[in-house]
Parts: structure tokens; sequence; C-alpha cells
């Protein structure tokens, strides 16, 4: 059998949402808006470079029961220029787009195969290679989808596509569960995953695989994203990571140790922005800017968060590929020598208000507050801040540290 490439992705949720709240860059709006898209576009523009055989989804295509004709037609364009080339493309159905009835109604490409929620497989054009599937047929699918499954196919190479959280996966909702030992023994040379956003090479011999996301959507997705390219020569299989992702999200640390005055820590962000530029490997990074380490102008720093805010929002739009999410000085700590200075009056100032914040009608207040400024926030949006009710509890305690933070940094301004 010549050499044949195949591309596997999954968990494309096109036209979902990145999650930061925090953007305010009108350039990187545009870029977050249509992400998804342009990691689903690179994806073909891979398998046209490399001369795939077929483009492998297993699952989540899409992010939801609703399609926009913009997004169904963006789709089938894409599939089009695949059906141009020749590559066939085989689509499974995940939690997330289990129920779109689009789909079902929807004349893709000939191309195309969507697999049922029955299973089956089908053969890659001019090969010994036969791609196994089976789909979601409703949201949520507790029960092992291994039965479904035909026996692979004598003396060829079997690729088996399925959605599922393995053995329960952290952060991942229990979905046609299976262990990576119960998928080496059903006899395939590859097994086609999708469900979780982490890429994962599970097994090599048989190769069982789970590409991740293409296209991070939040700051727990930090980092660039790929697809799996799978190259098949003879009876051995290879593969290999293709970036995709078209704005990634990451976490910098700025360590202040040594720092003696303004000048010097706004060259050290400067310098930590131009190092992410360098690594970059996406068209744009979205930061979430930690400002850490022990300095003896702890006090300084913190009173002054918003112009810091300011000046690396200004630093990173400089660079025309860094955008700031959030800067935090949460891990920020004062380095003292000696005695403090601290006079006795604002110590007992720092005394009180530690106090206030234990006092239950204190935190009762707040968290009257704090309800009363979630119900303006759209109900999407607030599920993401405040899922429960022990969310609502750590960001009650972290804003009465925040506050009672900043009211000691301004009472220690009058002491300098």
């Amino acid at each position: 059998m010549k050499r044949v490439k195949i591309l596997h992705t999954a968990d494309v949720h096109l036209d979902s949402p990145l999650h930061s709240l925090m953007i305010k860059e009108e350039n990187l709006q545009e870029t977050v808006k249509t992400a998804t898209r342009s990691a689903f576009k690179k994806i073909v523009d891979t398998a046209l470079s490399e001369e795939v055989a077929a483009l492998l989804i297993s699952g989540d295509l899409f992010d939801g029961d609703q399609l926009s004709a913009k997004i169904v037609v963006f789709v089938i364009a894409q599939f089009t220029r695949l059906q141009d080339a020749g590559i066939q493309v085989f689509y499974i159905k995940g939690n997330h787009d289990a129920k779109n009835t689009l789909t079902d109604i929807t004349e893709f490409p000939e191309n195309v195969h969507i697999f049922g929620g029955r299973g089956g497989r089908q053969q890659i054009r001019n090969s010994d290679i036969w791609i196994h599937g089976v789909s979601f047929n409703k949201k949520q699918v507790p029960e092992s989808l291994l039965p479904k499954f035909c026996k692979p196919e004598p003396d060829a190479i079997n690729i088996a596509m399925l959605h599922t959280s393995l053995a329960r996966s952290g952060g991942h909702d229990t979905y046609a569960p299976c262990s990576v030992s119960e998928l080496a023994g059903m006899g395939f040379d590859y097994w086609a995953l999708g469900h979780i956003h982490k890429r994962q090479v599970h097994s090599e011999a048989p190769w069982i695989v789970m590409p991740g996301i293409p296209q991070g959507r939040d700051i727990g997705e930090e980092g660039p994203k790929s697809a799996t390219l799978i190259t098949i020569d003879g009876k051995d299989i290879s593969v290999s990571e293709i970036l995709t992702s078209a704005a990634e999200f990451i976490k910098v640390p700025v360590k202040v140790d040594g720092i003696k005055n303004d000048e010097e820590l706004s060259r050290r962000i400067k310098d930590v922005l131009s190092n992410c530029c360098k690594d970059l490997t996406s068209e744009a990074g979205v930061i979430r800017l930690n400002i850490n380490g022990k300095t003896e102008r702890y006090w300084q720093i913190l009173r002054n968060q918003d112009y810091w805010r300011e000046t690396i929002i200004k630093q990173a739009r400089e660079t025309d590929c860094l955008y700031i999410e959030t800067t935090r000085f949460d891990d920020l700590e004062e380095k003292t020598e000696g005695t403090t200075n601290t006079t006795s009056a604002i110590m007992e100032l720092g005394n009180l208000m530690d106090k206030i914040c234990l006092e239950p009608a204190f935190i009762s207040r707040l968290r009257e507050i704090l309800d009363d400024v979630a119900i303006e926030i759209p109900s999407e949006r607030r599920s993401r801040l405040i899922p429960d009710g022990s969310t609502t509890e750590k960001l009650v305690q972290t804003l009465l540290k925040a506050g009672a933070t900043a009211i000691f940094a301004a009472m220690k301004k009058k002491e300098e």
C-alpha cells in the first residue's frame, strides 16, 4: 500500500465564544470572534497542503443545537474545498452536536460521511484503510459505545473514531466511558478520539490519540493548540502535531524581586512581554499577567495597580500581537528588612479591618451586594463567573481581602 496521510481533529466548537470577559481591544475582538473558524480553516489548509486522503472529525464540530446559516455556509465551503481536492471527510457527532438537526437536513458535499448512532464503517478510496465510527444520538451517553463497533477488517489498516471521556478524565463530564486497555484490546490500529480538550497520546501500540481542542477558548485551555497528522506507510503508522490556533491564552509571570523603582519594573515587564512575543506560535496571544515575588515596593505597587494595568496594556499593544486579558497582583509579597516603620495607628486599622472581614453581618451584606451586581450580568457570563454557592463564597472572601489591602495600601502612603 502506498503512503497515505490522514488528518485527525475534534472539539472544533465552531462559533463557540472565547470565554474571556476582560478583552476590550478592538483589534483582538475580531480575532477572538472568528478564532474557531480560523482554526478550522487552518485544518483544511493543512489537509490540502499535506495532500491527505481524509479528514477525521471526532465529535463536536459544532458547539450546540442551533446553527446559523452563516456557519453552515462556512462549513460547506470548507468541505467543498476538500472535495475539489479528492479528500474524504469522516465525522462523528459528540455531546455538543448530537441533536444538531441541520446536520441531518443540510446537503453536505458527497465527500462527507457522517456516522450514525448505530455505528458503521467506510473505506478510504483506493486504499486498504477502513474508518469505523459511532456518533452520539443524544447529548448524554453514560454507557460505553464500544459494543456498537464493527470488527476490524482483516489484513487492512483499521481506524476507529470515538467521542469519549475515557475513564472520567478530570474537568469533563462522563460520556461513552471506556478504558485505554479496553480500546487497545479491540484490534484497531488507531483510535481517533475526541471530547477531552487537552492533547494526549495514550498509547502507540495501538495508537490511541486525543488530539485536543484546535482553538483554546479561555485561560484554562492555555497554550498553542493543534490537530494530529497520521502517516501510514504500509503497516507502519506515525503521528505528528500540526499547530492550528489563531489565538492562544498564556499565563505570564513577572518577578519583582530586586526591583528598586518604577523604571526597573516597567523595563522588566517590557522584556517579559517581548520574549513572550518571540515565543508565540499563534497569530495573537491573550495574556494573563501575574506580578509576583517579594519586594520592598510592595505597597507602592498595590497602591498603583490601575497605573500598572494601563502601562502593561500599552506595552502589550506595542507588540502588535499580545493583548492583556487581566493583570493580577495576588502573589505579590512584602519584603521587609528588620523592624517595620508602620505606625501604630495604621497597624490598628489593619487589625480592625481583619476583624470586620470576619463579621457575619458584614459578610452577609457584601453577599447581598454581589447578588445585586450579578443580576445585571448576562446569564451565560454569570454562570461562568459564579457557577455555584461555593464559588460565591470564595469570591466574597477574595473581594474582602482585596478591599482591605487597597485601603491599607492607601493608608501606608501617609507615612512615606
